[in-house]
């Protein structure tokens, strides 16, 4: 019987198998590989206390961590999903894919999300040579350039203001004319001189040659041709909650609903950090913060049963 099982390896999960380590937590890890969504971009510069970190690096420097604090209180399961998660009398048991089962006290799920791809020729191709899912982690890369981004919600909206701040111009795909970003933030960055908003544009293609140099887009029935340097997708994510879904109550977008203080979820015994969850922001550092908050609330529940 484990006190806890983590499952998820990116820096929320990381950052709680560490404090569980040291906590001395009996805690299985369980994860299909290190890193996050992070991991595929070039160049993060917004890790904190890191001026410049690889994703490959990164998810390096995230097993390393936790393989130094995990001595045999940790016991990492790397190349695993997880498939379903069952109450059990007072505890949980936890199946993977690899046909192993945990009997765990506790759950921590931090699985985060998947961003959900713009499916078009050319954008697998191209992905991560100009176009990206981050414009945190990339967009000063593309300092003083012209770039594209795709979408309608607050995450488009909030993509393009960031980008405003040092690209060249920036234009913004939406494939409707409703817009799903609140108003305040939406006349904050129609406003700018910079920012060109074209509604009703479909993307049909990804263009290049060894990086990104356009797109084709289709308005009222005609293609039209668009010169970018660098594409930003903001269509949504996709939340990593299918083998709780059963167990644990879900926002409208499969989101793990947490208390912010604590980040339990309604159902007791499980907590949730990062990206699977309904917290307002996400980002790597929220996620970290987020996780360290839940193994502080996961030690005192146990200690105090």
């Amino acid at each position: 019987m484990y006190d806890l099982a983590i499952i998820g390896g990116g820096p929320a999960g990381v950052a709680a198998g560490v404090y569980a380590a040291r906590k001395k937590l009996k805690t299985v890890f369980i994860t299909k590989e290190f890193g996050g969504q992070s991991v595929v971009s070039p160049d993060i510069q917004n890790w904190i206390g890191t001026v410049s970190i690889s994703g490959d690096q990164l998810a390096k420097d995230l097993e390393t961590h936790l393989k130094a604090y995990a001595g045999d209180l940790v016991d990492i399961q790397k190349g695993a999903l997880v498939e379903n998660v069952e109450k059990k009398d007072e505890h949980f048991v936890i199946k993977t894919d690899t046909g192993n089962s945990y009997e765990v006290r506790t759950v921590l799920v931090t699985t985060g999300s998947i961003r959900r791809k713009l499916e078009v020729p050319g954008a697998r191709e191209f992905d991560n040579r100009g176009l990206t899912y981050c414009a945190t982690c990339d967009g000063p890369l593309f300092a003083n350039k012209d770039v594209a981004v795709i979408g309608g919600g607050n995450a488009a909206l909030e993509t393009a203001a960031q980008l405003l701040a040092y690209c060249k111009s920036v234009t913004l795909l939406n494939r409707s004319d409703r817009f799903r970003a609140d108003e305040v933030t939406r006349e904050k960055v129609f406003a700018n001189p910079k920012m060109t908003v074209l509604e009703n544009a479909v993307v049909k293609e990804v263009k290049g040659d060894k990086f990104v140099n356009g797109l084709v887009y289709t308005k009222n029935g005609k293609d039209t041709d668009l010169k970018t340097d660098g594409i930003f997708v903001e269509i949504g994510l996709i939340p990593s909650t299918y083998f709780v879904e059963h167990i644990v109550e879900l926002n409208e977008h499969k989101q793990i609903i947490v208390a912010p203080k604590n980040q339990r979820s309604k159902t007791d015994g499980i907590w949730a950090a990062g990206d699977c969850t309904d917290g307002l922001y996400h980002q790597n550092n929220i996620a970290a913060g987020d996780a360290v908050k839940a193994l502080e609330d996961i030690y005192m529940y146990l200690h105090n049963r």
